[in-house]
């Protein structure tokens, strides 16, 4: 899953044991219709909690994520579920490359040929394919 959102919040990395896990919590304000934005919460675990440091807060990002659940059975026997949103990427909202408007040509693309497979004519070759 991924959404284009603003960054409002971001938090310090955290360990936790002896094994030295890794968590860091960031905010973001999800604005699918603006009149009711979301905040939502997400989090990076392990080498990704880098990957916030090269953004500022009020930036548009791009976020990769997955959506984990879990179930628990606590001491008094009942069952409890967890849910978190584990983000994988972040990139910034303008690093996606734009393609050109509709009428106007890529000078790259305007030298491309078609391959030479496309116009060979094979009507002599027998045809090997079972369908």
């Amino acid at each position: 899953m991924e959404i284009k959102a603003k960054l409002l919040e971001k938090y310090e990395t955290a360990s936790f044991g002896a094994s030295g896990f890794k968590k860091r919590e960031f905010v973001v304000e999800y604005a699918e219709n603006p009149q009711y934005p979301e905040f939502i919460k997400f989090e990076l675990i392990q080498d990704k909690c880098e990957q916030l440091d090269g953004f500022n807060i009020g930036q548009e990002l791009n976020v990769a994520f997955n959506l984990k659940g879990r179930k628990w059975t606590n001491p008094k026997g009942e069952v409890v579920y967890f849910n978190s949103l584990q983000a994988w990427r972040i990139s910034a909202a303008n690093d996606v490359s734009v393609a050109p408007a509709p009428g106007q040509s890529d000078e790259s693309s305007s030298n491309l040929t078609e391959p030479e497979w496309l116009n060979a004519d094979n009507s002599g070759e027998a045809d090997d394919l079972p369908f």
